[in-house]
């Protein structure tokens, strides 16, 4: 639902929630949410795409050392070929707000579409740069989702994961088409789907 607020002045026991990893022809889609401390305010936070790897690295521990709660959530590869990338976006947000270890008043949800939730929410479009717990949460998500492709780059090389952490770049279009889809490739993406089919 749309709410009549100013996102800047809701403080109290809100939780932002953002993604990474829609976009991807491989991996998980991973979400967050966290519930900021305005007692232990974090100075810096900002959409995670604006900012530097180190500085990520920097408020990621930030963030989980000062927030009044946070949780990384996520959809497998196997439940966005099932239930498509946007449905499984919604289920992802939805246990990131479901795991928070403190209940939110109100969830405010980065983009144009908010998951089933027990609490009121609001999605905010480009929330990740004017709400600062949507940023802290897309922060999150992005050091989290960042990291583990580094780990399956090791487990599945010649793709190039770690560089363009399974996005569709040239060279990761090239290598699916020399080496062909892995485990973790989302066969319902259309790239892969073509190396598929007979």
């Amino acid at each position: 639902m749309q709410l009549g607020l100013d996102f800047t002045q809701v403080q109290e026991l809100v939780a932002g929630v953002d993604e990474v990893g829609r976009g991807p022809l491989c991996g998980a889609v991973v979400t967050a949410a966290v519930i900021l401390d305005p007692a232990r305010p974090i100075h810096g936070l900002n959409d995670s795409k604006k900012l530097s790897e180190a500085r990520r690295e920097q408020l990621f521990e930030e963030i989980r050392e000062k927030a009044l709660a946070w949780c990384i959530a996520r959809a497998e590869v196997e439940e966005i070929d099932r239930l498509n990338i946007l449905q499984a976006t919604l289920l992802a947000m939805q246990r990131a707000v479901e795991g928070l270890s403190v209940t939110p008043k109100l969830a405010l949800i980065d983009g144009n579409r908010c998951p089933r939730l027990s609490v009121p929410s609001a999605a905010v479009v480009k929330g990740d740069s004017q709400v600062p717990a949507i940023a802290a949460a897309s922060i999150l998500a992005k050091v989290s989702r960042d990291r583990e492709m580094q780990q399956l780059d090791l487990q599945y090389p010649g793709y190039g994961i770690a560089g363009h952490k399974g996005y569709p770049t040239p060279v990761h279009l090239e290598a699916l088409r020399r080496l062909g889809p892995t485990p973790i490739h989302r066969r319902s993406f259309a790239p892969v789907r073509a190396l598929l089919e007979p």
